[in-house]
């Protein structure tokens, strides 16, 4: 009844690659809110100033066009129209949602991942080389950082390498590099001092 690992990773696969079709869809479809005219008033005898936008096309971007209901009358429409700057305006809201979609999907990841680092990661260890490699001399803790063997423990645990061995990996040898780093800028202060 389990479902293996390969046939979820490419389900995985075709629902991220149909969610960018999808989303790419999007982006080249404009949207009438996409594009616009905005046009400022300023104050005009005893108008108050204002700002005035609509969803028209670049052709149709004066104040004749935007400026709805006109608030002067007759011959007065010319004059204060010509106070009025009219601006087009486009932008892809496609894009913007692609973008930020991206930024919380990867800021997500990176919380899962401290979630996994703070809380899940010590119990995993636990459970696989049980308390007693937990407890280290004093002499021990200088020269290695507890787990530092987890790597061999795990890849001869399983016949092929996986995923988790190779991030688990890199992560003992990122940790081994900054002991070393840290013990050489002590002997240096200590030299030094």
């Amino acid at each position: 009844p389990t479902v293996p690992l390969k046939m979820k990773s490419v389900f995985l696969l075709e629902a991220f690659s149909v969610a960018c079709f999808v989303l790419l869809n999007q982006v080249t479809a404009k949207n009438s809110e996409d594009i616009r005219c905005k046009c400022i008033c300023p104050p005009y005898r005893d108008i108050e100033g204002q700002i005035y936008k609509q969803n028209v096309s670049l052709k149709d971007c004066n104040c004749l066009h935007v400026v709805e209901p006109m608030p002067v009358d007759g011959k007065d429409v010319e004059a204060y129209c010509l106070r009025c700057e009219c601006k087009y305006e486009e932008r892809s809201s496609g894009t913007i949602k692609v973008t930020i979609i991206m930024y919380l999907s990867i800021l997500g990841l990176l919380l899962l991942y401290m979630v996994y680092l703070t809380l899940l990661e010590p119990i995993l260890k636990r459970r696989l080389f049980g308390h007693s490699q937990l407890i280290q001399n004093d002499d021990d803790v200088g020269d290695q950082q507890p787990f530092a063997n987890a790597h061999n423990v795990l890849s001869h645990s399983h016949s092929r390498p996986n995923m988790l061995n190779k991030v688990e990996h890199a992560q003992q040898r990122w940790r081994r590099q900054v002991q070393e780093q840290r013990k050489s800028v002590f002997d240096r202060h200590v030299v030094l001092s």
